[in-house]
């Protein structure tokens, strides 16, 4: 049976709730290496519903336009979070405080997708569609920038940005493997 893109991106957001528990229950090392995943998850998966998910769905009933640009506001507050996290050492005390009102940001908006979102695509989409579209999203999170980059929340703006970004982002987590940090 072929993939259906929202119950990829349903099992993503349980894949991410897990994430933030690890980091959460982790310290040093281990919590770093967890919050490096996070960041990649999120990162992609966010990329992926940009390119994928919210064009589509903005013409699945009457009022998504709105209801999509809500979405949006809210991933582009989530990359602002996540981007000040990366820039902290994970140990550091300021850090779980800051990753969990990231996580209260990050929740509220996968509740809000799950709610307002996903069920109109699954309504407005036959099966070949829903399928379709986990491919387009997997393509997508394949070449996605693997860090957040803020004010970059559109299709548009993730086509003309996204592979440069990606190029950039990849490289630099390439050096970092190869230098273990």
């Amino acid at each position: 049976m072929a993939e259906d893109v929202v119950a990829l991106l349903m099992r993503q957001h349980g894949d991410i709730r897990n994430l933030f528990d690890e980091v959460e229950k982790t310290s040093g090392e281990a919590r770093t290496e967890a919050f490096r995943r996070l960041v990649h998850l999120l990162a992609v998966h966010e990329t992926a519903e940009e390119e994928v998910l919210h064009p589509m769905a903005r013409t699945a009933h009457p009022g998504a336009e709105k209801v999509i640009e809500q979405r949006l506001a809210e991933e582009k507050g989530a990359k602002e979070i996540l981007s000040r996290l990366e820039d902290m050492d994970t140990d550091d005390p300021k850090f779980l405080p800051e990753l969990l009102r990231l996580r209260t940001e990050v929740m509220h908006h996968a509740r809000a997708e799950e709610r307002y979102e996903f069920p109109h695509v699954r309504r407005t989409s036959g099966a070949a569609q829903l399928a379709t579209m986990a491919k387009a999203l997997r393509a997508a999170e394949a070449t996605a920038p693997t860090h957040p980059h803020p004010g970059v929340e559109t299709g548009t703006r993730n086509a003309l940005l996204g592979p440069v970004a990606a190029i950039v982002d990849r490289t630099r987590d390439a050096v970092r493997k190869v230098m273990g940090r």
